[in-house]
């Protein structure tokens, strides 16, 4: 009985911080979310028990019937050697016009998803916070980005005070021979 009250104060009080920004940290605003729909491709991440173990890992937003965003994140299982996927919903916390959003894989409980880096004139790269440091991700519209730009991202979000030493660079080299099932999931 400890353990379940312990479980429910704990997700009653990740529900109520999930969505915040961490201090430091600008959501870019003149966001244009039509333009940010489509595939984006995992650089970088720090490491959280919800994608350990996943390389190709892909998110695609897309526009739902009632006017979130849909998300569906794809990675590969290497240990068990299957796709995984998850679909979830995003809305804007404030307006569209900010890249600030919270995303939920799992019913009630909200994520953040703060975009605080973005290559605005082609939407070609992208940096997000979750509510707090330990949470990174750089995003590139195709599998590799150059060394440059990803050195500069990286030193931004070292410069902001993440811990650049801990990112996972994710694996992409075999996307084009892999196909993605359908029916995977996250959590299988």
């Amino acid at each position: 009985m400890k353990h379940a009250w312990l479980l429910v104060l704990s997700l009653a009080l990740a529900a109520c911080n999930g969505t915040s920004t961490p201090k430091g940290i600008q959501p870019v605003s003149d966001f244009k979310p039509d333009q940010y729909l489509g595939l984006w491709y995992e650089i970088a991440r720090l490491d959280h028990s919800f994608e350990r173990g996943l390389e190709q890992v892909t998110a695609t937003y897309s526009k739902a019937d009632d006017g979130s965003i849909k998300v569906i994140n794809r990675g590969y299982n290497t240990k068990k050697m299957q796709w995984n996927e998850a679909e979830g919903k995003a809305y804007f916390v404030n307006t569209p016009d900010i890249g600030k959003l919270k995303v939920s894989f799992f019913g009630p409980f909200y994520g953040a998803y703060n975009i605080f880096v973005l290559d605005k004139v082609n939407y070609n790269f992208a940096m997000v916070a979750g509510p707090d440091r330990d949470y990174l991700w750089i995003l590139s519209r195709t599998p590799q980005l150059s060394f440059p730009v990803k050195a500069e991202l990286v030193s931004r979000a070292q410069a902001l005070g993440f811990d650049t030493s801990k990112l996972i660079y994710v694996n992409h080299d075999a996307m084009e021979s892999i196909k993605i099932p359908h029916g995977s999931t996250m959590r299988d």
